[in-house]
């Protein structure tokens, strides 16, 4: 693993029955990166950032992910020390992941479970630092007002604002987002990203966000990594993604995939 990586990708390959969903990825991440990842779908970019999170397992043989120097997993298995690296690593779901019958405040509050007494957390004691957290998270991403509010009574945006709020309570250096933005409008999608950004700039996060929506990678992300039938097609600046690349990642109906701001 590189000394400037805060993530490290070797060799990975992911199977599901006869389709190859990995196929022999390597990347490096290093601290304070924001990554966008891009490709259709089924190209591998969902399974990535699972397998980097240990979410799901890779194929056993070479392949290798390290977060912080540590193993997540090797040789197809998932390292007995993953809860370790997981605590300094923040997930953030399509569908938001909160559960919907609870506040605002306390699945926000549910981010800080890693590092409190879990008993705290059942009967809902918690401590004040935690709760200092969470207003501090909520009024950082723009839901303080909602705090008491149940989940599912909010809306997309300001369910996924409170999703990034938990990884702020979770202490997290690292963010993986996975398809953050796909379920909201294109406000709330542009202000999920621009929080991200934030984040990323003002607070020195890792973010690594996988999109459809390439205009908001060319946007948001220095860094695109495409990936096309498991394999990276293209790492490189966000600036040297050409016509005749994109046609070759997403084939001639590319354009279908952009929304206002893609390169000519």
């Amino acid at each position: 693993m590189p000394d400037a990586a805060v993530l490290s990708v070797r060799n990975a390959s992911k199977t599901f029955g006869a389709r190859k969903a990995l196929d022999g990825v390597s990347l490096d991440v290093a601290k304070g990166e924001m990554i966008a990842l891009i490709g259709p779908s089924g190209s591998g970019k969902s399974t990535l950032l699972r397998s980097i999170s240990g979410l799901q397992s890779i194929d056993g043989g070479a392949g290798v992910i390290e977060a912080f120097g540590q193993a997540v997993q090797s040789d197809g298995k998932v390292s007995g020390k993953v809860r370790d690296a997981r605590i300094r690593i923040g997930f953030i779901f399509q569908q938001f992941n909160l559960v919907g019958r609870l506040s605002l405040f306390t699945n926000v509050a549910l981010g800080s479970l890693g590092r409190i007494p879990f008993v705290r957390g059942v009967f809902g004691a918690w401590p004040a630092e935690t709760r200092t957290a969470v207003m501090a998270a909520l009024a950082r991403v723009g839901v303080a007002d909602y705090a008491a509010q149940r989940a599912n009574t909010l809306s997309g945006g300001q369910q996924q604002r409170g999703a990034i709020a938990r990884a702020l309570v979770q202490k997290a250096k690292i963010i993986l987002a996975d398809e953050p933005v796909a379920s909201l409008d294109p406000v709330s999608a542009r202000k999920v990203m621009e929080i991200l950004a934030e984040l990323n700039r003002v607070d020195g996060l890792t973010v690594v966000v996988t999109l459809h929506q390439v205009d908001y990678a060319l946007r948001y992300c220095k860094r695109v990594v495409a990936l096309k039938a498991g394999r990276i097609v293209y790492d490189g600046p966000a600036s040297g993604l050409e016509t005749k690349q994109l046609i070759d990642i997403y084939g001639p109906e590319y354009e279908d995939v952009f929304w206002e701001g893609a390169p000519e």
